[in-house]
């Protein structure tokens, strides 16, 4: 089956009444987990982001205080599933702001977790690309916005 592309599933979606695109929205929430959390963030958490960045730092530290350091390789697979789960909610968000903040609050968490990333490769290297993605976010942003994350970053 040939997917439509969005043009046109915006324009069936203009011609649709009201009563069955609600229950569009709820099949599509049914079919998938993602598609449910990423309702549930439009409808419920989208107008206060402040509170919503708030919670998805707090996951980040939940994840970091279940980080195994004694076995490297259980580290760097902790250390991908926080990122994917941060990923995810990054994307919810679609806001360099918001990524910024939480891309910045996980790097300060690896930094202080103790973790000897800079003697392994692999661990140091996913460290480098997020601090890639914040100065990316933060180049996105207004000139006005980027003074603090600026601040933040140097002291990375």
């Amino acid at each position: 089956m040939k997917a439509a592309s969005i043009q046109e599933i915006k324009a069936e979606l203009q011609a649709t009444n009201l009563v069955k695109l609600r229950e569009l929205c709820l099949q599509l929430a049914k079919f998938k987990k993602e598609n449910k959390e990423l309702l549930t963030y439009l409808l419920f958490e989208s107008h206060d982001q402040e509170s919503y960045i708030a919670e998805v730092k707090e996951e980040i530290n939940e994840g970091f205080l279940e980080l195994p350091k004694a076995n490297i390789y259980l580290t760097k697979k902790s250390l991908r599933k926080i990122l994917r789960i941060a990923g995810k909610h990054i994307k919810y968000m679609a806001s360099k702001q918001g990524e910024a903040q939480v891309l910045l609050h996980f790097c300060q968490k690896m930094k202080a977790s103790g973790i000897a990333y800079h003697k392994y490769p692999v661990l140091n290297n996913l460290y480098l690309m997020q601090l890639k993605k914040v100065n990316k976010a933060i180049d996105g942003m207004h000139e006005d916005e980027q003074y603090d994350y600026v601040k933040e970053m140097a002291a990375l």
